[in-house]
């Protein structure tokens, strides 16, 4: 049972602070003699960590509890359903509201439809009900034996079966972070990307400023008796399951104890996931680089070099293995570097600014991460962009300390709404100037009141393709309509074939290669244009349809299949 709050909306900074303010005038209002606790917990090497956060006094003492405390489920259960339709590719379409349903006020308004990623973070039941999705008993059991190493039983009862998952259950605290800890990694990458917007625009809005990107949870509101009970569970950012109640409703309680919960949590941080390519030095023509040993030879770098320039400049650097050095058939040499988006976001602290302030640091990192995002080049996988005046100066040295915990600290946040752009010491229109960052920081300011500052109109949002949001190719997908009957004599034949439910949506590809998106009936492309557009259309389509077929995944086959459906007209009946 969720709080009855409408549709979250993206909010722009300046709004978040606001929001801000007013929970720590609640906060206050409340007064030193509002006695209040909180209960934390956390799976890590195998064993939980429990404690109790108080405030205020006057009131009983806390009832201390350890792992086998029985909890209610309450919306949990929805994680649990979300998780197991994206590793077992299980399709999640999209869900239409129609206004009849007083539950929709947890999806969407009437008219309109709620995806996979905002339907979790939003908790919409109607979407993830085990009838509509066609969640059955035996694939279901066996997933979760899988991931257990035994069959549902026991403390993990409540995994049995689907209509298990009711939010009335009582499950045992230590059963249900085990479970989260069992979780593969791809899977919980995707579910804690949505859930970044709980401390963004969600249950726990604004309270970014103290969690950053480390808090990745999915919130639950329930009866305890005739007390509202209201939390989270979830990861934090490097996957440690963690969970956490009080008296409230999980906005409530987010809001309440933000800056106690962020302090007491173990530190995490994050994998460094993700691609950078840097092109160093395009501006100034390289004359030799040199180690201990003498030149170096083209390749990956280890050890300590300088690099000598045409112009007569040199500069010292250490590699170890990310930085390779190349050679043109001319003889010209270049260097370049390879590394994780929060290594890239910390090589640019160091270059362009400093870590210090910490809080103008952390505003740096997401304007940083956000100009990656907004102007690299996709290439092989990996971003591309160059090292320069005219993008972003990344230094070829390691990332310090400082700017690692900044880059850490704000993982996968980036300004949404916005053109991003900084500037050493003269601030202008959506444009962080680091000496005013500075400044403000010193004066007390968060990374969020920094970032209200430079970018007014802009959005703090979770970076990656998991939030993608979705602008309808209507033309591609009245093509893919009509076309649809003409394939289905070729494609009953094919063994595994199984239609989707509804019509696949096909969303406007802003860069990188087509994709479908399996768990989401989604298609990424361009609008038509070409007979190859089409066919890319109809691959992609494949790749729904025939994702239980032993050959949906082979690339060459489904081409040659997507072209024999699109030139199917043709072919005498």
């Amino acid at each position: 049972m969720a709080t009855l709050l409408p549709t979250p909306q993206p909010k722009s900074l300046t709004a978040m602070l606001v929001s801000t303010l007013a929970a720590a005038v609640a906060m206050a209002a409340a007064g030193p003699g509002a006695a209040a606790s909180l209960d934390v917990a956390w799976w890590q090497r195998g064993a939980i960590t429990v404690t109790q956060l108080q405030q205020g006094g006057g009131g009983a003492a806390p009832r201390a509890f350890d792992g086998s405390r029985m909890v209610p489920l309450g919306s949990l259960w929805k994680l649990f359903v979300y998780l197991y339709a994206v590793e077992s590719k299980t399709p999640l379409p999209d869900y239409r509201c129609t206004g009849r349903d007083p539950e929709e006020v947890y999806c969407c308004d009437a008219g309109q439809m709620v995806s996979r990623d905002a339907a979790l973070a939003q908790s919409c039941g109607l979407f993830f009900a085990p009838a509509r999705l066609m969640l059955t008993v035996a694939p279901w059991r066996t997933f979760w034996t899988g991931h257990l190493g035994a069959a549902p039983g026991g403390a993990t009862a409540w995994l049995s079966a689907p209509s298990q998952l009711a939010p009335e259950r009582l499950v045992r605290l230590d059963s249900l972070l085990q479970v989260l800890a069992s979780i593969p990694p791809a899977a919980r990458a995707e579910a804690e990307s949505a859930l970044l917007r709980v401390v963004l625009d969600g249950r726990g809005a604004d309270t970014v400023r103290w969690f950053g990107s480390g808090l990745r949870v999915k919130t639950f509101s329930w009866h305890q008796g005739k007390e509202r009970l209201g939390g989270a569970a979830g990861w934090l950012a490097d996957g440690t399951p963690v969970w956490f109640a009080g008296a409230g409703t999980s906005g409530t309680v987010l809001r309440t104890w933000a800056p106690r919960l962020a302090a007491a949590l173990p530190q995490a941080e994050p994998d460094d996931s993700g691609c950078v390519l840097v092109t160093y030095f395009t501006r100034y023509p390289l004359r030799v680089v040199r180690g201990d040993d003498g030149p170096a030879v083209p390749g990956p770098l280890h050890g300590r070099y300088r690099v000598s320039f045409d112009n007569g400049q040199a500069l010292a650097f250490r590699s170890a293995g990310e930085m390779v050095l190349d050679q043109a058939p001319d003889g010209r040499l270049t260097l370049r570097g390879r590394f994780g988006v929060n290594e890239y976001v910390a090589r640019v602290i160091d270059r362009e600014a400093g870590a210090e302030p910490q809080q103008a640091a952390r505003a740096l990192a997401i304007a940083a991460r956000s100009y990656l995002q907004q102007n690299a080049r996709q290439v092989a996988g990996c971003q591309h962009i160059a090292d320069s005046s005219a993008t972003q100066r990344v230094s070829p040295n390691p990332a310090s300390a400082a700017a690692l915990a900044a880059a850490r600290w704000t993982d996968q946040l980036v300004i949404d709404g916005a053109p991003v752009r900084y500037h050493r010491d003269t601030p202008s229109a959506d444009t962080l100037a680091w000496t005013r960052a500075v400044s403000l920081a010193r004066q007390g300011k968060y990374f969020d009141e920094v970032l209200a500052d430079a970018y007014p109109h802009g959005v703090l949002a979770a970076a990656g393709n998991s939030g993608m949001r979705c602008m309808r190719l209507a033309q591609n997908e009245a093509w893919l309509a009509r076309e649809l009957p003409h394939w289905q004599r070729v494609l009953r034949q094919e063994a595994g074939y199984e239609a989707p439910v509804n019509l696949p949506a096909v969303c406007a590809l802003a860069s990188g290669a087509p994709y479908s998106e399996q768990t989401r009936n989604r298609i990424f492309m361009r609008p038509l244009a070409t007979r190859e557009d089409r066919i890319t259309l109809a691959h992609e389509y494949l790749h729904l349809g025939l994702r239980r077929h032993p050959r949906g995944q082979d690339e060459d086959y489904v081409e040659r299949l997507a072209r024999r459906l699109t030139d199917i007209k043709m072919e005498a009946p």
